[in-house]
């Protein structure tokens, strides 16, 4: 959680720095990159709520618990991060039909501030949601990542349009609204991978081959286990659900079984700090099973 307040609290730091300088020395890029850490403050409020409704434990009405919560709080990130970017190539293109802006250093300076600010911030809250495989975490470190795109392209353009309006170079001049293009493009792509995998997550997608594969190595690994009939897993947010129909000796009591059980879900569960519910079904198997 602090790292959201930390993200919250940067954002609306860099957000005031971009639009008043942008907007002082006509930036089209630290314009449109102001904007777009604008849509970053909503987008971490939401993370930071989502994160909050998914750390509830289960209750009645939602027996696997509230982790979705955070998929939802990520397709909600997408959304914003795929709506400012057509915001921002919009106004980009138009700045073509008219005079360049006048590049300053005082825009190339806020831009190579936002530049640094964002590296830092993906790299700490991109090792925050490996260590506690948080997807709300992730789409906050992917929303840096774009802001680092951003800043890049903006540092690269006002550069570009200074250095244009000192050589006399008129091409050069167009850096700024250039930048604001290539930056609207970069942040559509990131808005639209997120998307996708909201979706796969609401929709209950397998996980990965290898992963199943590996899932499939350690039920392999218990002894009592003669055959996996039927193995799913899914994310069910930051954590992993398991289904898995196994077969054991037909000549075992009630409580062997359970035993069984519970070996099975202890083994998947230490090999596995993601998995978080396993569900096991036995199905009686004999010596002369053909099947």
């Amino acid at each position: 959680m602090i790292a959201m307040w930390i993200s919250l609290l940067s954002n609306v730091l860099l957000t005031g720095l971009k639009l008043i300088v942008g907007i002082t020395f006509n930036s089209q890029v630290l314009i449109a990159d102001g904007i777009h850490s604008a849509g970053d403050i909503i987008a971490t409020a939401t993370a930071y709520s989502s994160m909050r409704v998914s750390g509830k434990p289960p209750d009645e009405d939602h027996p696997y618990g509230h982790g979705k919560a955070e998929v939802l709080g990520a397709g909600v990130v997408a959304f914003i991060l795929i709506a400012a970017s057509l915001y921002m190539g919009y106004h980009a293109v138009l700045a073509f039909f008219g005079p360049p802006s006048e590049a300053h250093l005082i825009a190339l300076g806020a831009a190579i501030i936002s530049l640094i600010a964002k590296q830092i911030l993906y790299v700490y809250t991109l090792r925050l949601s490996k260590q506690t495989n948080s997807k709300a975490m992730l789409a906050t470190a992917y929303d840096h990542l774009a802001d680092v795109y951003a800043s890049l392209a903006a540092t690269v353009g006002i550069g570009l349009g200074w250095l244009g309006e000192r050589n006399d170079i008129d091409w050069l001049s167009y850096g700024d609204p250039a930048a604001g293009v290539v930056v609207s493009l970069l942040v559509l792509k990131l808005g639209v991978d997120m998307a996708r995998e909201a979706v796969d997550v609401l929709m209950d997608k397998s996980l990965s081959p290898d992963k199943i594969e590996d899932i499939t190595e350690h039920l392999h690994e218990v002894s009592e286990v003669k055959r996996i009939d039927r193995l799913r897993a899914r994310e069910h947010g930051h954590y992993v659900l398991v289904d898995a129909r196994v077969s054991v000796l037909g000549t075992l009591t009630i409580q062997e079984g359970h035993d069984i059980i519970r070996k099975i879900k202890q083994k998947l569960m230490d090999a596995h700090p993601e998995v978080d519910e396993v569900l096991v079904h036995l199905n009686p198997w004999y010596e002369d099973d053909q099947q």
